[in-house]
């Protein structure tokens, strides 16, 4: 007779509790498999693994949780930012892109579970399996940079909702410090299981949506307004920068390889089709649910600043730092005063977005590089690496608030630059059906993801080079507005001689050039001077010519490059006139 099935602790319980158990099991900590890729092999001929079990309340209830960690991506203090200065500059108007976003942005999300559920490993892991050994660390460390931009911006996040609940007294350094110490809150949780992880961050979510709605009921947002911005597409010239921030702050990098790891909390047979088939469903469910409350409480943050700040004297200027102290000048008190409100939710979502951090850092770091470290390890190592430049950016700029919100906006473009490094091998690894099996996405499906990384890796360029050119130079420094001042004014000097070089390895090979050919390549107003040559005026009305386009080109600032071409054209045409007399 077989005993009865026990729990962790060696007490007896019942069959669905023991079922739970296994559905629920926390996952081992965060370490990577060795071994090459292996093929999914499925069994599609047994039909009872091919259908996916009916809907199941219960079993809703076991999958749930992944998706809450994921969205809290959406939700953190870059986002938040990207929110009241979408609301502050544009109004109502670009909602119907934060709800575009949002929706790719869970397409995406639910690629990376497919993934997890249906290989069993997670993204990193099947980064380093699927690429050369270059390749694989080069992945690791963009996606390292972009958590730690992402990690950077979460505890500056934290650090100034500290000093808006303390009311001043304790300085940003300090309230990173105390952000600092989430990790080891993290490493507490862990050992109870990855549930109550889940279900703080499910506290964490509804603290937030509980804080800003308070504000947007405060606010008294206009619901016409409302909803026209959510379904009347509107861009207009002022506001570009802003949809470039909300499309770049909706897909994190890191975002893309934790979710593929946290699906694999539920214990799933990758080799039994129903049984992904149960899996996807539920997560899809989920995930859909989660983001749909991110997108409401980033709704709330864009209408309040719609409402107090659109078309004022203060649009241009608020930002984090300062946005608790204009809400009370707008809003004043009350029972209890938006300045702390603000500061709550600020809190909330810097803390829960540095955790969720915490823990994507565990598995990038662990699949990448395939190192067995124990938790306390890796969580120390991934925390240093943003609190150590972090606290250095405190005690620097202090209360610097314009200098704060720039570098915000500039780890923000740090991101997106980053944001490749993701979504290609995502959807390369998606693609491929010795990969997924079964769970390859389909052509249709294939054409339309390929589409949205072309358009996101687009937009995030124009934003980069917008924000180059349109940044306070103040805020960069010296030397780097310098080398972008110079880079940009050499630019075409630099494109003419690498033609000039191009050309001469040319004439080496098949030696057919001439002067002629130096003034197609090297000059704009060359054309002239092929005709006079053509009419055989000679090199000396050529070099009048040319005197007379240097004094006009020094007042261009192109001496430089006249005298090397002037030099060029007169050794080609001495080298012609040699050739002629042979």
């Amino acid at each position: 007779m077989s005993s009865p099935p026990r729990d962790n602790n060696g007490e007896a319980v019942t069959v669905d509790e023991a079922a739970d158990l296994l559905l629920c099991d926390p996952p081992s900590p965060p370490s990577s498999r060795g071994g090459d890729m292996l093929p999914v092999y499925v069994e599609a001929a047994d039909d009872g693994d091919a259908v996916a079990p009916p809907f199941s309340w219960k079993k809703m209830w076991q999958f749930t949780g992944p998706g809450l960690l994921m969205s809290v991506a959406f939700l953190d203090p870059g986002n938040i930012e990207g929110d009241l200065q979408a609301g502050a500059i544009g109004g109502y108007s670009l909602l119907w892109l934060m709800m575009w976003a949002t929706a790719v942005g869970l397409l995406i999300q639910l690629l990376s579970a497919r993934l997890g559920v249906a290989t069993g490993r997670h993204l990193a892991e099947l980064c380093r399996e699927e690429y050369p050994y270059w390749a694989g660390i080069l992945l690791w460390i963009m996606t390292e940079v972009a958590l730690i931009g992402a990690d950077i911006q979460e505890v500056i996040g934290s650090a100034i909702a500290i000093r808006i609940l303390s009311h001043g007294v304790l300085p940003l350094w300090a309230g990173v410090l105390i952000t600092a110490c989430d990790c080891f809150f993290f490493l507490f949780l862990e050992n109870y299981g990855v549930r109550k992880i889940e279900a703080v961050f499910a506290v964490f979510i509804s603290m937030m949506a509980v804080a800003f709605a308070w504000m947007f009921v405060d606010a008294k947002p206009s619901g016409k307004e409302l909803v026209l911005g959510l379904l009347i597409p509107k861009l207009s010239s002022k506001t570009i920068q802003q949809a470039v921030g909300i499309v770049g702050c909706v897909i994190t990098p890191y975002n893309v390889f934790l979710h593929s790891a946290l699906v694999q909390s539920r214990n799933i047979n990758p080799k039994k089709i129903g049984r992904v088939k149960e899996a996807l469903k539920y997560y899809s469910i989920e995930s859909s649910v989660a983001l749909l409350v991110s997108f409401a409480i980033n709704l709330f943050v864009t209408s309040v600043f719609a409402v107090g700040f659109y078309g004022s004297k203060q649009a241009n200027s608020v930002g984090l730092a300062n946005a608790g102290e204009y809400l009370q000048e707008k809003y004043g008190g009350g029972l209890f005063p938006i300045y702390y409100i603000w500061g709550i939710g600020l809190l909330v979502a810097g803390q829960s977005s540095t955790i969720s951090g915490t823990y994507a850092g565990q598995f990038i770091m662990a699949g990448f590089l395939d190192l067995q470290l124990q938790k306390w390890l890796r969580s120390l190592i991934s925390r240093s690496c943003a609190i150590v430049p972090t606290v250095i950016v405190a005690l620097v700029f202090k209360r610097s608030e314009a200098t704060l919100d720039a570098l915000n906006e500039w780890l923000n473009v740090l991101q997106s630059m980053q944001i490749p490094f993701s979504l290609i091998p995502l959807f390369t690894l998606v693609s491929k059906e010795q990969i997924m099996g079964v769970f390859k996405i389909g052509p249709a499906l294939e054409r339309v993801v390929w589409t949205v990384t072309a358009l996101v890796m687009v937009i995030n360029g124009y934003g980069l080079f917008s924000h180059i050119s349109t940044s306070d130079r103040h805020l960069i420094p010296n030397t780097v507005a310098r080398f972008i001042d110079n880079g940009i004014q050499r630019f075409e000097f630099l494109g003419r001689v690498v033609g000039k070089a191009i050309y001469e390895l040319a004439v080496k090979v098949a030696p057919l050039g001439s002067c002629i050919d130096m003034f197609e390549f090297g000059r704009e107003a060359g054309e002239n001077d092929v005709e006079l040559l053509k009419r055989g005026e000679g090199e000396e009305t050529v070099e009048r010519e040319m005197e007379r386009e240097v004094r006009w080109r020094e007042r261009r600032g192109e001496r430089d490059w006249l005298a090397l071409e002037a030099e060029m054209c007169q050794r080609g045409g001495q080298e012609e006139a040699t050739e002629e007399r042979r």
